[in-house]
């Protein structure tokens, strides 16, 4: 679930073979190209059909700047931090006006002070949507007095625009913004600034109150998977995530998350709606980009998936016994069940396995196993260790490595540290693709050089 796992998923563990090494060279292309399409004029995230603006010359279709782009006309109205606006379309009825924390779908087209257009949902035929606390300062601002059904024009200064990041249009921005529809984002909590007096305590240190019970059934494991729905703020109200404002709910393993939800989810019985206060040193403990500070959430577990339990450390996990082997390359290993034989994959070969990883001192942090599927790799997009290690083996092999961490992370931030342990499981082995023979060439001629 891609848009949770922005905000809680703990960087530090990995859920997927990613985990186990180098990042894979596509799915940083992937992602750098995700990123590029999801930066829009407006400060949103867009949606991927949503292509990125551009601030190039006109092209067709695009739609021609009013007449008063070049600066507010006398009779535009301000907000209170110095957003120019003028109604051109007033609301049939008077209704609600969106809060910083709500979701608003609009239209709108963008241009600069000289009449360029850089951004438009009319001309792509589609509507935006979006948290409104999440684009640039103007929106945030000139959005909060509007109503449905009203179309406004804004003159955004820089200031309360991109303040002259490169790439992004420069100057005073003008906008044409219809607001077509406020979903409105669960209100804080009363007591959001802090635990009242007789909240009740995990051992952890995270304070919950219980706001409705559920079945009372059996509680999810640390390894299992939840459905929940939430809403979390800081605790000066200003809400950072919802699952209830994208109107769907979040799935992740419970111990995929911050430490504060991995510890009191396993309290949580199917049904049940807590509010939560996590301190800092169980939430994003102080990383940059993160929510800082005590978090609040409120919490309904829907579901809980059953996963297999995952396995316990090796007793040897500190350090490779005596009658362990080694590679030429350093990683020690031990053959815990040996398989028929057969051929051992190359360092070019896809790989399909069942692994579990550990530190040194016991603890896992990642296990094929407990997400109930294999992984499949290519052995040049892991760790060194892996990659060396690997070739030692064949199908139906069961192996322990200990890799040391010159041939594992080598020290990265958010990265297991030290010499790492793995039990793998060799399940089969994906060559990569036969290369085409090449196609002779007639007698006498040449090879060409195009």
């Amino acid at each position: 679930m891609k848009r949770f796992s922005n905000l809680l998923f703990a960087t530090a563990l990995a859920t997927s073979i990613a985990s186990l090494g180098a990042c894979q060279k596509a799915d940083k292309k992937d992602k750098d190209t995700k990123d590029k399409a999801a930066k829009t004029t407006d400060g949103t995230k867009a949606e991927a059909s949503r292509p990125a603006p551009t601030s190039q010359g006109p092209k067709p279709g695009d739609i021609p700047a009013p007449a008063d782009v070049a600066a507010p006309p006398a009779d535009a109205q301000k907000t209170e931090n110095g957003v120019s606006y003028k109604v051109l379309t007033p609301a049939a009825a008077p209704g609600d006006k969106p809060g910083v924390n709500d979701t608003v779908e609009v239209h709108y087209t963008g241009w600069t002070t000289d009449g360029k257009m850089f951004d438009s949902s009319v001309k792509r035929g589609q509507p935006a949507t979006f948290g409104l606390g999440k684009v640039i300062p103007g929106w945030t601002e000139g959005l909060q007095v509007m109503t449905t059904g009203e179309k406004t024009r804004f003159w955004i200064p820089e200031e309360l625009a991109y303040k002259g990041r490169k790439g992004a249009p420069a100057g005073m921005l003008v906008f044409d913004v219809e607001l077509i529809s406020i979903k409105k984002a669960p209100e804080p909590p009363a007591d959001v600034a802090g635990p009242p007096a007789g909240t009740k305590k995990t051992e952890l240190g995270v304070s919950y109150k219980v706001l409705k019970s559920g079945d009372g059934g059996e509680k999810p494991n640390a390894w299992d998977k939840v459905k929940v729905h939430y809403s979390g703020w800081t605790t000066d109200g200003k809400m950072f995530d919802s699952s209830i404002t994208r109107s769907q709910p979040a799935q992740f393993a419970v111990n995929g998350v911050i430490p504060g939800w991995t510890d009191v989810l396993q309290q949580m019985s199917t049904g049940d709606k807590w509010l939560i206060w996590i301190p800092e040193e169980h939430a994003y403990q102080g990383k940059p980009g993160r929510p800082a500070g005590m978090l609040v959430f409120e919490v309904e577990l829907l579901e809980v998936t059953r996963m297999p339990e995952p396995p316990k450390a090796p007793e040897d996990v500190a350090a490779p016994p005596k009658d362990a082997k080694k590679t030429e390359k350093g990683v020690y290993y031990k053959v815990l069940e040996a398989g028929k034989g057969g051929p051992k994959p190359t360092a070019t070969d896809k790989v399909e396995v069942h692994y579990s990883g550990w530190t040194t001192d016991g603890k896992m942090f990642d296990s094929s196993v407990t997400r109930g599927r294999t992984a499949t790799f290519p052995l040049t997009a892991v760790i060194a260790g892996w990659t060396d290690g690997l070739q030692v083996m064949s199908v139906g092999d069961k192996v322990r490595f200990w890799i040391p961490e010159e041939l594992a992370y080598k020290g990265q931030p958010g990265k297991p540290a030290g010499m790492l342990v793995f039990d793998v499981e060799l399940v089969s082995i994906k060559a990569p693709p036969a290369k085409k023979p090449a196609k002779a060439l007639p007698k006498g001629s040449a090879p060409v050089k195009k």
